[in-house]
């Protein structure tokens, strides 16, 4: 390679006139023709200088760093009334920074139409439920895509998802094995974003829940109360599950938000959790170990579920063809709510 003294050999003039001319300093007083010559002759041997040498290192290794975009099904109200997504975005936010990944961009579903960076996009991670169809209206472009907590298709894409039949089932076997028999259900309706809009579909919790019961012989439509996955909603639930003449002496609540505007409807009627009435709830996010009532719950490591949504898409940019679906285990946290714990 080229050196400044090579450069100065070839010119007649000192290395140090040289090292001036090449690194654009203002200061030097040299003769026009004397600094063009410099420039013409470190162009044919092909001498950079270091501040050259840093520039295409930058730009070589802002080529080989994907620009990944994280697409967000829930709007800002949603992702800040349930903690859960919030949780799997951080994640995935911590994850890329650990991987050198600062090329990323966050759109919301409703604004991704009118978001000119969607089209920057040559990987996308997926949070929530979209249809494959709705995703390819939003984008159609983008090769490498991980859905995490939903897999619409896992012979084709990438997914990082919980096992929600075996979860709700660990939470009603703790139930009955403390003596339960009266169960209830409070819960939300899951719903995938499609070209028409929200659609509703199957909540594995409820369905799940459903078929345990019945196979117990214990199953009784009246203490199944469905609404919005909402703390308000929560509340709204068990009071209306209050008016009954027969109120279950335990509930399996889907969510933990929903849990904890339950245990208040409760707690304005007068009746002691688990006392009174047992609850066992969904996700453990932070504030659950806080409430009134410490609630047991399922636990989901979404953040972890984030991290392993951003592994699968550096595997897939590194060359792996073959779709992945990991399913991460839960964990039953037992605390007051319950009554297992004295």
């Amino acid at each position: 390679m080229a050196t400044i003294k090579d450069i100065a050999n070839m010119t007649k003039v000192s290395p140090t006139t040289v090292s001036r001319v090449l690194n654009n300093d203002q200061t030097i007083s040299v003769l026009e023709e004397t600094r063009l010559r410099i420039l013409q002759t470190a162009k044919e041997l092909g001498y950079k200088t270091i501040l050259e040498r840093q520039a295409e290192k930058h730009m070589e290794s802002a080529k080989k760093t994907p620009n990944v975009g994280i697409l967000l099904c829930q709007t800002l109200e949603e992702e800040m009334s349930d903690p859960y997504f919030l949780s799997i975005r951080q994640g995935v936010e911590e994850e890329l920074l650990r991987q050198g990944i600062t090329t990323t961009s966050t759109v919301r579903l409703y604004e991704a139409g009118s978001n000119p960076y969607i089209h920057d996009f040559d990987s996308l991670i997926v949070i929530g439920r979209i249809s494959e169809k709705a995703l390819k209206k939003v984008s159609d472009h983008i090769q490498n895509v991980v859905y995490i907590n939903h897999s619409p298709d896992d012979s084709l894409y990438d997914s990082v998802v919980i096992d929600f039949v075996k979860s709700t089932e660990l939470a009603l076997n703790h139930l009955l094995k403390a003596g339960y028999k009266r169960i209830g259900y409070i819960g939300g309706v899951e719903k995938e974003h499609a070209n028409s809009g929200k659609i509703k579909v199957e909540d594995e919790r409820l369905t799940t829940f459903e078929k345990f019961m019945e196979s117990e012989g214990l199953h009784d439509p009246r203490w199944t109360f469905i609404g919005e996955y909402q703390m308000s909603q929560g509340y709204a639930l068990m009071k209306r599950a209050l008016q009954l003449k027969d109120l279950p002496e335990a509930f399996f609540i889907a969510s933990d938000p929903m849990a904890i505007g339950a245990l208040k409807a409760l707690q304005e009627a007068g009746l002691s959790v688990p006392t009174d009435v047992a609850i066992v709830s969904f996700d453990d996010i932070e504030i659950a170990q806080f409430t009134s009532t410490p609630l047991t719950t399922i636990k989901v490591h979404t953040k972890e579920m984030g991290h392993t949504g951003v592994k699968l898409l550096m595997d897939r940019l590194n060359g792996r063809t073959l779709p992945l679906k990991v399913v991460l285990p839960s964990e039953l946290v037992v605390r007051q709510s319950c009554g297992a714990v004295k």
